[in-house]
């Protein structure tokens, strides 16, 4: 079975002997040319030394100094031969004069004989006047152990480098098995069913537990969608069970009793009632469906907030007069933002509905629109009404659900949800505060500068009444 860390330890070890490579060879090229010339430079020194004595002393005193110098020097250590016009040896420790050498004065690297065999030496051959012939060398095997230390520890490092790297690699394929191991049982068992489940982490930074800990992230946004789903399709079920229910049993008592005339609209337009709230119902899921799947972005326009606010408030007036509430709007200017008209509308329509509904007779409703800073504008909604406990504040955007203090009022529990959605869609989202009393709603947006940029500075848009009308009614 192919390993990525067995592949990733391989390219490790391939990229550390290159390395070791690398280095190596021009350490060994460095030591061959350092030595090389050095040895040549001894030799060539040594010649000149030799050749200075032959100048004064002549081939005899030449031949005794080469002697003397034997008998104190390291048996083949250097090679010293003088030999006449015939090169017939006359003093020295070479038996021969080497063959194949130039007949050219220079330095060379030749076989020369020492004792039973031949050895290879760096030497220097120099001719005297009077044809005698000098040559001084070297023995090239005084440095091989040292050579072969350098191969050896080369070796030694490139085994070691192997070794490890193979065993770091089979440690790591290990550790890697089993958290993969891990992974693939938790998988297997969410696939199973069971959503619970989470990768296994902790608390070292490494990929893994970063990956695990977004793929857990991942779990939870799914666990929560699905029961959302679940909840949604109990409530849809449960809230269309009554209308339908109703809407049967007038037509069938119509159709049992045929009642008069009068009697029969009568329960016709009840049962239409019963339709007109189950469309209204659908409508808003569709709307919610629109607004979680991103595909209102494309009716994003540079509009005026405050504008669509006046245009709520002009809209909902009437029905705060019969209400005797006082129903009111501020700002400081224009509030330019960029998003969807329509949904905005609906959104903050929602908003004064719901405080329209829980505020008494008499009481005050307020929205409030402010330019803030960063291109942003804040919408806040405030009543004088009973307000929302704590416990309820983070429930009442779940869909379909009714506190205690909206049983007993018309709708199905959809309209926060739906002003919740749109808050997220503009890149906001609500928050529910106290306003003693009553209920103080704020939705921040966030103008999206850059795309302001290239829009030109397109005409803010004017939300038509007809859009706010579209949130008329309970959700």
């Amino acid at each position: 079975m192919r390993s990525s860390a067995l592949n990733l330890a391989v390219g490790y070890i391939s990229l550390g002997l290159a390395a070791l490579g690398l280095f190596a060879a021009p350490i060994w090229y460095a030591w061959r040319t350092t030595v090389q010339d050095g040895r040549t430079e001894v030799l060539q020194a040594d010649a000149r030394l030799l050749s200075d004595v032959f100048h004064r002393q002549g081939a005899q005193g030449l031949t005794d100094y080469i002697n003397t110098r034997l008998a104190l020097s390291i048996p083949n250590e250097r090679f010293l031969l003088l030999t006449d016009a015939s090169l017939r040896p006359l003093a020295g420790n070479l038996s021969a004069w080497p063959r194949h050498l130039p007949a050219q004065s220079g330095s060379y690297t030749v076989d020369v004989p020492s004792g039973s065999h031949a050895s290879s030496a760096d030497v220097v051959y120099e001719a005297l006047p009077g044809g005698y012939h000098l040559l001084v060398g070297r023995d090239l095997a005084r440095y091989k152990p040292l050579e072969h230390r350098f191969w050896y520890a080369l070796a030694g490092a490139v085994g070691i480098l192997s070794i490890f790297g193979t065993l770091g690699g089979v440690l790591i394929r290990r550790a890697m098995l089993e958290r993969i191991h891990g992974i693939r049982q938790t998988v297997s068992a969410i696939i199973q069913g069971d959503l619970s489940r989470r990768l296994a982490t902790d608390r070292s930074g490494d990929e893994l537990n970063t990956l695990s800990r977004t793929i857990n992230g991942m779990l939870e946004q799914i666990e929560q969608l699905i029961h959302g789903v679940r909840n949604v399709s109990n409530a849809i079920a449960h809230d269309l069970r009554t209308p339908l229910a109703e809407l049967r049993s007038r037509l069938e008592e119509l159709s049992l009793t045929r009642p008069p005339p009068e009697q029969t609209f009568t329960e016709l337009e009840a049962a239409v009632a019963d339709v007109d709230r189950v469309i209204r119902l659908f409508n808003a899921l569709l709307r919610l469906a629109e607004i979680d799947s991103g595909m209102r972005r494309s009716g994003f326009v540079q509009l005026d907030m405050a504008e669509v606010a006046a245009n709520a408030v002009e809209f909902y007036q009437p029905a705060a007069e019969l209400k005797s509430c006082a129903l009111t709007i501020t700002s400081n200017g224009p509030a330019p933002i960029r998003g969807d008209p329509v949904l905005l509308a609906q959104a903050l329509g929602n908003l004064i509905d719901n405080a329209l509904k829980y505020t008494p007779e008499g009481g005050t409703i307020r929205v409030d629109v402010r330019r803030g800073a960063s291109h942003s504008v804040g919408v806040t909604v405030s009543d004088s009404g009973p307000g929302i406990p704590d416990s309820d504040r983070t429930k009442v955007i779940e869909r379909f659900y009714r506190g205690d203090a909206s049983r007993g009022t018309p709708g199905v529990g959809l309209g926060l949800s739906l002003v919740d959605a749109v808050a997220r869609l503009h890149g906001s989202s609500l928050r529910f505060e106290d306003n003693n009393p009553g209920l103080r709603v704020v939705m921040m947006l966030h103008q999206d500068a850059p795309q302001a940029a290239r829009s030109g500075e397109a005409a803010p848009v004017r939300a038509a009444p007809e859009a706010v009308a579209q949130s008329a009614g309970p959700a």
